[in-house]
């Protein structure tokens, strides 16, 4: 394991031309309401200078311009629907918490759930996690959140997984010395490789277990794994 961060990019190095990208980024026709949420929210909650077309040459964020003043950040890492994030939000108001999700469809259903909660320190950016991480200054997040991740169950999909090196290495740059990671699975195999491969990116295993955080909230895809008699694993490690 190691104890220093790794290097961050210059601010003027060159972004990836391009990147795989594995996940569905649309899923079934959006309801006119989640249209307008996209239409009339989206603009005004997500981070500048974050995609390619804004960034080319990889232009590290300010992150005050996220939430206008300097604050714990926080990172949700595949929100899904939303659940979490927006609980947390509520639960949280001092810190903020920006989310990444390539999926549309649950980029909407945030966005309306944030209409209905009426939280003001969200940040939403609809696309790759790596895109934003890219950009973040070196130790700035204080906590991140990997809940329910895409299994790619096949062997030969493992590669795919977030908790890859092409992923953690970025991640870990990002967050700050003993800044905690979060990370539910229902799948024992991705807890497996879980186990493997964040300690290898610079974190320590703090816990892991079935016992949830006393903070945790339930998602959908926990109420779903719960319903097909799948048990859930919980695992927190802390940036060294």
């Amino acid at each position: 394991m190691t104890d220093t961060p790794p290097p961050a990019p210059e601010p003027d190095a060159p972004r990836p031309a391009w990147r795989n990208f594995y996940g569905r980024r649309f899923g079934h026709t959006l309801r006119s309401a989640q249209k307008g949420y996209l239409a009339d929210d989206l603009g005004d909650l997500r981070p500048q200078g974050v995609s390619r077309d804004e960034n080319p040459a990889r232009v590290l964020i300010d992150p005050q311009t996220l939430f206008g003043d300097v604050r714990p950040l926080w990172l949700e890492i595949g929100f899904g629907g939303g659940e979490h994030m927006v609980a947390m939000a509520a639960r949280y108001p001092e810190v903020g918490i920006v989310g990444c999700e390539p999926y549309i469809n649950g980029v909407a259903m945030l966005l309306g759930k944030i209409r209905a909660a009426g939280v003001g320190n969200l940040a939403v950016y609809p696309g790759d996690a790596r895109d934003l991480l890219d950009v973040l200054p070196p130790g700035v997040l204080a906590k991140a959140f990997l809940n329910y991740p895409d299994p790619w169950p096949k062997r030969r999909h493992h590669r795919r997984r977030f908790v890859t090196p092409d992923y953690l290495g970025p991640l870990a740059r990002a967050m700050a010395p003993g800044a905690e990671f979060r990370v539910a699975t229902d799948i024992a195999d991705y807890m497996r490789q879980t186990l493997e491969e964040v300690p290898k990116a610079g974190f320590a295993l703090l816990a892991v277990g079935d016992t949830p955080w006393s903070d945790w909230v339930q998602t959908r895809y926990e109420a779903k794994a719960l319903r097909e008699g799948r048990a859930p694993q919980y695992a927190t490690f802390a940036r060294a």
